[in-house]
């Protein structure tokens, strides 16, 4: 394959990773609102984020312009949608509630994940010739596989318990007295440290550990669900 080939191709699945990053991300805020609206929150339907309309959810820069970078860098994309908005004091047990309308998110894209897995799954057992000359199959295949990988590396991404990610919505509900405390003055300095993680370690020490964090999650539960553990 000529570089213009290469080039090309490259693109392609860029364009295709971004595209499922959008609509990944927009299905994951759609299920923070059906959880909240289902625990007694009707804010996001209210505010018109109670759909799966990518338009409603996507943000500029966290839905485009971030995993486009990330894609064009060669290193795992993720992203960000707007998100939704939610009052906790109309949750029917809000301590309990915050939490199950936070791992909303991740859980969509591990669902995702999973119904990726079985189209990918299925055009490998039922067209791996057309695979392997390049034809149709390979992109469906490529699509599928790439679905499961975006939204593997969303669910865990989001787990971090950083704000804005839904980790941060799921860990401090549990704590109390002064881990709570000590947790909320971490959490002032999260951006900061989100920063240091992305692009500070790896780009000047070389070690990164977001990177080795999503390969242990995201990427060793991808392979197993695409069969290639």
């Amino acid at each position: 394959m000529s570089n213009v080939s290469q080039f090309g191709h490259r693109l392609v699945q860029i364009a295709i990773t971004v595209l499922l990053v959008i609509l990944s991300a927009s299905v994951h805020e759609f299920g923070h609102a059906v959880v909240a609206y289902r625990l007694g929150d009707d804010t996001a339907k209210r505010q018109g984020r109670l759909t799966l309309n990518p338009l409603s959810h996507i943000d500029t820069f966290g839905s485009l312009v971030l995993p486009l970078l990330m894609g064009l860098a060669g290193g795992p994309v993720f992203a960000f949608a707007k998100p939704v908005p939610y009052n906790p004091n109309k949750l029917r047990n809000p301590r309990r509630d915050e939490v199950l309308v936070a791992f909303a998110g991740p859980a969509t894209n591990i669902l995702q994940a999973c119904f990726g897995a079985i189209m990918a799954n299925l055009i490998w057992r039922f067209s791996l010739q057309d695979i392997v000359s390049g034809g149709m199959a390979y992109w469906a295949y490529v699509v599928a596989s790439t679905y499961v990988y975006v939204n593997c590396t969303l669910a865990f991404f989001n787990l971090i318990p950083l704000p804005p990610l839904d980790g941060s919505s799921i860990v401090s509900p549990l704590l109390k007295g002064e881990a709570r405390r000590k947790y909320y003055v971490v959490q002032q300095y999260s951006l900061p440290i989100l920063m240091i993680l992305l692009y500070v370690l790896p780009g000047f020490i070389g070690f990164d550990p977001l990177g080795v964090y999503l390969d242990a999650t995201a990427g060793n539960l991808a392979n197993i669900l695409l069969g290639w553990a």
